[in-house]
């Protein structure tokens, strides 16, 4: 019996072990999606949907969209009933996934430097600390907010510059519903969707 509940928390822990730290998985994940910008820049330039498949594929399983939307929804988040939450944050992914697609299309070579992460591993809880150098100018921190779930580590919250992400769209969330609800949002957030 002994033997078997070993191998029962063997089998258990070893996908853990085997996750990346959250600066280990920053820094892979940024690493392939720079990689793949550089070998086919003009070809995602000119297919804006080949860049957003890329982006969905190695970028987007790493956040947790549930508690970015949460997040931006601030207050409101108790106003959203059970058949509007999955399409709120469908619409909230997709319109991070354009949004950061097209930052991507700016990359120009551009160095990152990782900083010192804040927090500590075993509180399941850091910020991991990146800086953009720019040529002639100067340089853009961007920090990734993580916490350790049961799929391992996913990112919560992006500051670019010092402003947050999901606080940056609370506040046009909040707009929405206080003028239309719930569903006045997530017909905003199609609209801007499907025009992009």
């Amino acid at each position: 019996m002994k033997k078997i509940l070993a191998f029962i928390l063997m089998a258990v822990s070893l996908p853990l072990l085997a996750a990346p730290g959250p600066e280990d998985l920053i820094k892979q994940t940024s690493n392939r999606v720079i990689d793949e910008i550089k070998a086919n820049a003009q070809g995602y330039r000119s297919d804006p949907a080949s860049l957003f498949k890329l982006v969905d594929e190695v970028v987007l399983p790493h956040f947790d969209f549930d508690t970015m939307t949460e997040l931006a929804l601030g207050r409101h988040k108790d106003e959203v009933n059970a058949q509007q939450k999955p399409a709120i944050v469908n619409e909230f992914k997709a319109l991070l996934v354009r949004t950061y697609a097209a930052a991507l299309l700016e990359y120009n070579d551009q160095e990152i430097v990782f900083l010192p992460m804040e927090g500590a591993v075993a509180d399941g809880k850091v910020t991991v600390r990146t800086e953009i150098k720019q040529a002639g100018g100067f340089p853009i921190p961007i920090n990734y907010a993580l916490r350790l779930g049961d799929d391992g580590w996913k990112v919560y919250d992006i500051s670019v510059d010092e402003v947050s992400l999901v606080t940056n769209y609370r506040s046009s969330f909040s707009r929405a519903i206080k003028k239309d609800g719930v569903d006045g949002l997530i017909k905003t957030l199609k609209e801007r969707n499907d025009s992009q």
